[in-house]
């Protein structure tokens, strides 16, 4: 990855500021700032060192890394308030832990009427390490969201509060899902440390930690990743 390229995609992570306004608080031009993303110039010492600082990211990985862990994938990396919402949920351990998740809560969806369930998910960490290494086994947790409506009986019904969280979109997320979501994460990571956001650690105020929604928009399978921010 170039520096410009690097560049353009710090400047993206920093709520999208414009060339403008990079240049203003570097003390440059706008066309200085252009020709640094072009890889057309490269800033003195002293301004490389502003600009690592203001992204908060090394001098090396600003002129040499590849900061851009995301792909043209990637679209819409956001601080969203989402509203408060029951759900109910439901872990799975095994080999293909997601699918088996989703299919029993599709089917648990059926049974009590939802013609079209809201599922989200995320990894469930109680798995031993023996279960990992020895049976190739992991966990996740799927979540049906409830309708304001349904009120099902013989299931634990969970409350989350409205909370603030980083997000981002992946478009056609499984045509490389062991690349993309794993790096969807990396990027909202960046965006926050960028940005001086903080991740809710632990189960703090009944929130999810970080959570995956899967649906399709314009016949596009997309799918949003979520991390809880600290209020």
């Amino acid at each position: 990855m170039s520096f410009g390229a690097n560049l353009q995609f710090m400047r993206r992570m920093h709520n999208g500021i414009t060339q403008e306004e990079l240049a203003e608080k570097m003390g440059v031009s706008r066309q200085t700032v252009s020709k640094w993303e072009m890889d057309c110039a490269y800033p003195e010492m002293e301004k490389a060192l502003a600009l690592s600082r203001l992204f908060n990211c090394t001098l090396d990985e600003l002129l040499t890394g590849d900061l851009n862990s995301g792909s043209n994938a990637y679209r819409n990396i956001r601080v969203e308030q989402v509203a408060g919402f029951r759900y109910v949920r439901y872990a799975v351990v095994s080999a293909m832990p997601e699918d088996d998740a989703k299919t029993h809560q599709l089917n648990w969806a059926k049974q009590v009427g939802l013609a079209q369930p809201e599922l989200i998910g995320w990894d469930f960490p109680a798995v031993s390490q023996e279960q990992v290494n020895v049976f190739h086994m992991h966990g996740y947790c799927a979540a049906c969201v409830l309708p304001d409506a349904v009120d099902p009986e013989g299931v634990e019904v969970i409350t989350q509060p409205a909370a603030r969280y980083a997000a981002i979109t992946i478009e056609n997320p499984f045509s490389n899902p062991f690349a993309l979501i794993p790096n969807a994460y990396k990027t909202l990571l960046r965006y926050m440390e960028v940005n001086g956001l903080k991740a809710i650690s632990g189960p703090a105020g009944g929130v999810i930690e970080c959570f995956e929604k899967e649906y399709t928009a314009a016949g596009v399978a997309c799918m949003d990743v979520y991390i809880a921010l600290k209020p």
